[in-house]
């Protein structure tokens, strides 16, 4: 692939995709823009990008691919700014937001076909974060999931692929619902976790102080993810919380059964909880 490529929003996503991109295609010429200008400077002292942009039209209206790469909050007013400027025609805009529905919802709605918009998710990510930490290898055998919407053909479909291709991910078509139900499942729902059981702890902590300095092994295994960006992930489980609403009932229900099995003192069912646990997590392809 050859031509110009707008990347809107610097940091390790951006930033990765940004390398993958150079490394796979090097006739490409990488613009990039972020609301942070030390963002900015880093990815090109890194070699991150080509050149930067001074606003967003600019950018866009050279871009034969635009990638936004912001929090999802940010990608309508982004989308909405897009609507109103002169694009190539054959420019292809994605995100790389952890949520679906909405978003393609309102590419429908800004872009009214008049744009090839592919909603897009790589499922990869790190604890460290910025520009200075973007991976060539961040994505290598991670899914990235496309959503693209029923109208757009496999010729634009396959285009984006292509300009993928440096990631090593695992490019895999899904419904913008199938994928909202799924990531809830297995990363949104987790994430609400592991704050309940951090905030639990907290609570309790003031009776027991030594419940922070013994705070180890497991507690910190299972609660990594309550560090994450708050407004990051504010902004993912409201966007999600229709798929979220019904995943916590089920999950309260899981917790009501277990309830009453500590109370009646079944040790049998105990071990089968734990042991069906085991079974399934140990199971799990080594990716993940």
């Amino acid at each position: 692939m050859k031509g110009n490529v707008f990347i809107v929003g610097l940091g390790l996503i951006g930033g990765s995709l940004a390398l993958t991109i150079k490394n796979q295609h090097p006739n490409t010429k990488i613009y990039g823009l972020d609301v942070h200008q030390h963002e900015i400077e880093k990815a090109i002292e890194l070699n991150v990008i080509d050149e930067k942009v001074d606003s967003l039209q600019q950018g866009a209206e050279l871009a034969d691919l635009i990638i936004l790469s912001t929090p999802v909050v940010e990608l309508r007013k982004i989308m909405k700014q897009l609507s109103s400027m002169t694009l190539k025609d054959n420019v292809i805009i994605t995100d790389t937001g952890s949520t679906k529905g909405e978003i393609m919802e309102a590419a429908n709605e800004v872009f009214n076909g008049k744009v090839t918009f592919i909603g897009g998710h790589p499922i990869a990510g790190s604890h460290k974060t910025g520009v200075e930490n973007a991976d060539l290898h961040l994505f290598d055998n991670a899914y990235y999931i496309l959503t693209p919407a029923p109208e757009i053909s496999n010729k634009r479909i396959s285009e984006l692929k292509s300009w993928l291709s440096g990631t090593n991910a695992r490019l895999h078509i899904l419904d913008k619902d199938e994928h909202d139900y799924i990531v809830g499942m297995i990363s949104h729902l987790p994430h609400l976790i592991a704050g309940v059981l951090v905030n639990q702890a907290k609570k309790h902590a003031i009776r027991e102080p030594l419940i922070r300095q013994m705070a180890a092994g497991g507690f910190r295994d299972i609660t990594r993810i309550a560090s994450s960006n708050p407004s990051i992930w504010s902004d993912i489980v409201m966007d999600n919380r229709h798929n979220l609403l019904d995943l916590i009932e089920d999950w309260m229900n899981e917790i009501r059964k277990l309830t009453a099995v500590l109370q009646a003192g079944d040790e049998q069912a105990i071990h089968h909880f734990f042991e069906g646990a085991k079974e399934y997590r140990d199971s799990l392809p080594s990716h993940v």
